[in-house]
């Protein structure tokens, strides 16, 4: 399933993030290899080829990244060994001849991150660049078109996040920073940008928000750490997964989702797009 030599590689085209990157590139008539998990689910593109590689299967990666000279790689799935699975993907692209990885880590990388995923973004990046390979790095804060999915059926959005703010991208503008480095990749060669929106603001302040340009009512209700582990406990999710949903509100109440960048606007050409903005649409 796989084809002829293609410089770019996209990982995650079935998905939110690389779906849009992959669709933006291909009208702009750049020629791409799809890596996918499963070639039914495969956009069709023109100019795009299809190969199927898992992140933990060195062999697949490989074969799949073939005469590929730089790869967009969207991060892996949430799992308990994702990074023993992002680096398994990294080696094997260097192994497979890969010059240059433009990767999708998270806003505020570090190893003592709040947030419990933002831990594991951080000991990819690392790998990245103790792998010999040339880089880009994304640093996305968290998606704003996530939002009004964190209200629950009543119109609640409940999490131990007090007044803390948070600078949420649109993922369109992801989207649109990305395919801007992967058509020129070497003039963002060992480059990390921090991805966010026009502004910072409460989840008081997001669901006011949400109410007002669509009409319907949404409310931020402030839990403690203990009342969010208990409120979330019948989801019968494993112990990562729920310190995962836990720490992204404490990671907001504790300012280090805050700061807002220029990098969208400065690498897009356009305005960030605005929380009343994106959901008005």
């Amino acid at each position: 399933m796989t084809s002829q030599p293609t410089a770019l590689a996209v990982t995650g085209s079935t998905g939110r993030l690389g779906g849009r990157v992959a669709r933006r590139l291909a009208s702009a008539g750049v020629a791409q290899r799809l890596v996918v998990r499963d070639p039914s689910r495969a956009p069709s593109l023109p100019g795009c080829t299809v190969a199927v590689a898992e992140y933990d299967d060195a062999d697949a990666v490989r074969a799949a990244l073939t005469g590929a000279t730089t790869v967009f790689m969207v991060s892996g799935a949430e799992h308990p060994d994702r990074v023993g699975q992002h680096r398994c993907f990294i080696d094997a692209a260097r192994e497979a001849g890969v010059g240059h990885l433009v990767y999708t880590s998270f806003y505020g990388a570090a190893p003592d991150a709040t947030f419990t995923l933002v831990r594991d973004h951080w000991a990819t990046e690392e790998h990245i660049k103790a792998s010999g390979l040339a880089y880009t790095i994304l640093r996305d804060n968290l998606y704003a078109d996530f939002l009004p999915l964190m209200a629950d059926d009543n119109g609640v959005i409940r999490g131990p996040a007090g007044d803390g703010r948070v600078s949420a991208v649109a993922t369109d503008d992801v989207a649109d920073v990305a395919a801007a480095v992967l058509r020129d990749p070497a003039a963002h060669a060992g480059a990390t940008y921090s991805l966010t929106g026009p502004a910072a603001f409460t989840l008081a302040e997001a669901a006011e928000t949400i109410t007002r340009v669509t009409g319907h009512r949404v409310t931020y209700q402030p839990e403690t750490v203990e009342e969010a582990y208990a409120s979330r406990a019948h989801y019968g999710a494993p112990q990562f997964q729920v310190d995962a949903w836990v720490s992204t509100y404490t990671a907001i109440a504790a300012g280090e989702l805050e700061a807002v960048t220029d990098d969208v606007p400065r690498l897009t050409g356009h305005p960030a797009t605005s929380l009343a903005e994106l959901v008005g649409r």
